[in-house]
């Protein structure tokens, strides 16, 4: 018999002996969506936020502007600034000499782009708003006999962000608007775009008329010169002023403030 309990003693301190397993993870599941490691995403989680590109607007009238594609979206500034003008002639119409502005990047506050998006008819009326409730950010020229006139020499202030009432955070600054010559140019940090008009057409009849009360300035779509970069389309919409009151002399000047979303395709 002993040799017999010496085998099981033997069996039993071999099985004793034997590597130990590690115990499963027994921890709570990981949660509904979450990628599991070396597998795909869980198909019963909720889907990624979708990616928004902002898109040019419809003005809604019997014509449109001809759209960007297959040009890709680059940027959408807030304009704001003034509208110059001469008369050759009383009665005649202002003859427009160009235009002066700040830009401010709107981008982030496109409806469905994320946290500090505005509903669709706050977006609308963005150009309204800067333009009553916040000042000129130009230079004012002395005594140029025009209430709304830019210094010629220095037309621009320091770059500053933009603040505006029921907008979440200030307005990144994003450049200037000038006519050089008679050539619409924006810079915009490494972007630049040297312009033509390719074609307008006029405010919605709803558009807001501007402090002076005397109109809106067109929508219109640019086209390059050949000397821009990054961008090389771009469009002027969503205005509100900027138009010039009757011409009452021969050399009549005028300045009206104006403001414009700017679009940049490229």
């Amino acid at each position: 018999m002993l040799p017999h309990i010496a085998l099981v003693l033997i069996s039993a301190l071999t099985v004793t002996a034997g590597p130990i397993r590690k115990r499963c993870n027994t921890g709570p599941p990981a949660p509904s969506g979450t990628p599991t490691p070396g597998g795909p995403v869980d198909p019963t989680g909720p889907p990624p936020a979708p990616v928004v590109t902002p898109t040019l607007p419809v003005h809604g009238g019997s014509k449109e502007l001809a759209g960007p594609e297959p040009l890709v979206f680059k940027s959408v500034l807030l304009g704001h600034g003034i509208q110059n003008y001469t008369c050759s002639a009383a009665g005649a119409k202002a003859t427009a000499t160009g235009a002066l502005a700040v830009l401010w990047d709107i981008a982030p506050l496109f409806p469905g782009s994320g946290p500090r998006a505005l509903s669709s008819e706050e977006w609308a009326g963005l150009t309204v708003k800067a333009l009553h409730t916040t000042d000129i950010p130009l230079n004012p020229a002395v005594d140029a006999g025009r209430p709304y006139a830019a210094d010629p020499n220095a037309p621009f202030p320091a770059a500053a962000d933009l603040t505006l009432e029921g907008v979440q955070g200030p307005l990144r600054f994003a450049g200037h608007h000038y006519f050089a010559g008679s050539v619409p140019t924006f810079t915009m940090g490494d972007a630049l775009f040297v312009g033509k008009k390719d074609d307008g057409i006029a405010a919605p009849t709803t558009a807001d008329k501007g402090i002076t009360g005397t109109g809106t300035v067109d929508w219109l779509k640019l086209s390059d010169t050949g000397s821009s970069r990054v961008t090389k389309l771009a469009y002027r919409v969503y205005t509100a002023g900027g138009v010039a009151a009757a011409c009452t002399e021969a050399g009549q000047a005028e300045s009206v403030p104006y403001t414009a979303q700017y679009w940049f395709f490229g």
